[in-house]
């Protein structure tokens, strides 16, 4: 029989052996595979090799190890058994609208709070993390629909007392950004939400409640979702919140963990990913657990940060081509942002980008009053503006065509709607970040894949958005007709909105390791517990 140190070389050189093999050799290219088969040491094949039959004074032990193994495998097992819903989406359906200028170019999609549920068009924001609605109102926006030209019925207020799911947020919960500030851990937890358009902000106090959601069946039936999410109610607005942005409340969709994708991913409700869509008619669609088609194109996110945090949608683009010439200089960073506009580059990249365009265009250049962009023309009456091609090219070997850099301008004076212009809708920005707006992803499925740190798109009408069938783009009933294109007013579009001055809380995840980095692990771990059993036998014995 052998020594318990013959065992001891026995094994480490088994360990050794397992690290030479992973670490010499690339995955999926081993020549010679060498096995040794393991005996537990609790099982009836090694007790059998004992004086007795069983380790003495172990009995227990062993019942103890096995109860946490069996535990140990459960776990597992369920998280195998992966996420619950292949989709979710709000409960009036996946659609998305935009109403012009009446909501600051937003895309908007209309979600149910609370018990009774009251109904809300909450403007969706990819740059912040925070879902809130107005509430006990101090100081809100109009919420009538006479203040509002697209609108058949007035927008609600939410009131936390008339909610019986409703529940006050303690400063002492791990999600209250503002703790430090709160006497106990038993006071209501405030928030005050600032955005970069100046003087913009939301605040009130924080709150759980029931939201609902959606999911399709494979027989075309749909389930219903109650999940708790953590709501601002927001009670006082400023800024552009009080001139038509976001009157009825905003979806953050960002990294942070008050974010809803992160609530439904975190319980394992879907997977770690969504997508909105933004098509050419102004309607369009958000899925939550969406990671697009296998065929599209995709580029990485960037961290936030030299600790490599993921705080916020940021993508790095190599190369911008107009027409047929590309710039090598007109590289730059952008955070993608569902909740500006229009689109805003850093002054390097603009520059170059909006000269070569100049150069390009045929039309007469012109200005508009109101207009708060620089590059804009007169409209030939033979059609559509005749505009060269942009275009933004990636290390990942991905491009993506802007297929609306415009903003068109009609005669709105005349009893047709003539085309009279169109301005470039880019502006310049400080800083080396810039900001890729709602207007250059028009025409696309974006995918926000958190899972894989990842952006993905792909061509899209937006009402065929699932590879087999149409997934429920139920209609607003309160939408019209397509809104008219007044200029933007200069309040919404001077300054990038929707990006909060303070980096929201993390929630990105690590990438996966290598396979020679997880086969190392697993000779670590073996040799490990190798050397623990030696000396739980050497104790018993």
């Amino acid at each position: 029989m052998m020594t318990t140190q013959q065992i001891l070389l026995l094994s480490l050189a088994i360990a050794s052996l397992l690290l030479d093999v992973h670490s010499s050799r690339p995955a999926n290219t081993y020549s010679n595979i060498y096995y040794s088969r393991l005996i537990h040491r609790f099982s009836p094949e090694f007790l059998a090799h004992t004086n007795s039959g069983m380790l003495p004074g172990r009995s227990k032990r062993a019942l103890d190890y096995y109860d946490m193994l069996a535990r140990s495998d459960l776990q597992k097992q369920n998280m195998k058994l992966g996420t619950q819903f292949q989709l979710l989406y709000p409960a009036h359906g996946s659609t998305t609208e935009s109403f012009g200028n009446d909501f600051g170019w937003l895309h908007y999609t209309w979600i149910d709070i609370g018990t009774p549920s009251v109904s809300f068009l909450v403007a969706l924001d990819s740059g912040s993390d925070l879902l809130w609605v107005p509430c006990n109102c101090v100081q809100c926006a109009p919420l009538s629909a006479s203040h509002y030209e697209k609108l058949d019925g007035n927008l609600n207020q939410y009131i936390p007392s008339s909610s019986s799911t409703s529940k006050a947020l303690p400063c002492g919960h791990r999600l209250c950004d503002l703790e430090p500030s709160c006497e106990s851990p038993e006071e209501t937890c405030t928030y005050n939400a600032r955005y970069l358009s100046e003087n913009t902000s939301s605040s009130g106090i924080l709150v759980e409640d029931i939201l609902h959601l959606s999911s399709s069946n494979s027989d075309g039936s749909t389930s219903s979702i109650r999940k708790r999410a953590i709501i601002g109610c927001g009670q006082k607005q400023s800024g552009d919140y009080l001139d038509g942005a976001a009157p009825d409340g905003l979806m953050g969709l960002g990294f942070g963990e008050k974010s809803l994708p992160s609530l439904l991913a975190k319980e394992k409700l879907v997977r770690n990913s969504f997508s909105m869509c933004f098509g050419d008619d102004l309607t369009g669609s958000i899925l939550f657990g969406d990671q697009g088609l296998a065929g599209q194109q995709s580029t990485p996110f960037l961290p936030s940060d030299g600790n490599g945090n993921y705080d916020t949608y940021i993508i790095g683009v190599d190369v911008s081509c107009i027409g047929n010439s590309c710039f090598k200089e007109t590289s730059f960073e952008a955070q993608v942002d569902s909740g500006t506009s229009f689109t805003f580059l850093p002054n390097a990249a603009y520059e170059s980008i909006v000269q070569e365009f100049d150069k390009l265009v045929e039309e007469k250049r012109s200005s508009y009053e109101g207009s708060p962009w620089e590059y804009c023309y007169e409209s030939s009456s033979d059609g559509s503006p005749k505009i060269p091609s942009m275009k933004f090219k990636f290390t990942s070997n991905s491009s993506f065509v802007v297929h609306n850099p415009l903003y068109l301008i009609y005669d709105e004076s005349s009893q047709f709607r003539v085309l009279i212009g169109f301005c470039l809708a880019i502006q310049p920005m400080d800083g080396d970040v810039g900001i890729i707006g709602q207007n250059f992803m028009t025409g696309y499925r974006i995918v926000f894949d958190r899972e894989n740190l990842r952006l993905g798109w792909s061509r899209s009408n937006c009402h065929d958005i699932s590879d087999n069938k149409t997934m429920p783009l139920a209609p607003s009933a309160n939408s019209k007709t397509a809104p008219p294109n007044p200029l933007p007013t200069s309040g919404q579009q001077n300054v990038p909105p929707k990006r909060p001055d303070v980096a929201p809380a993390v929630a990105g995840k690590t990438p996966a390791k290598s396979s020679a980095d997880s086969n190392r692990s697993v000779a670590f771990l073996w040799m490990l517990f190798v050397l623990l059993s030696l000396h739980t036998y050497a104790t018993a014995a």
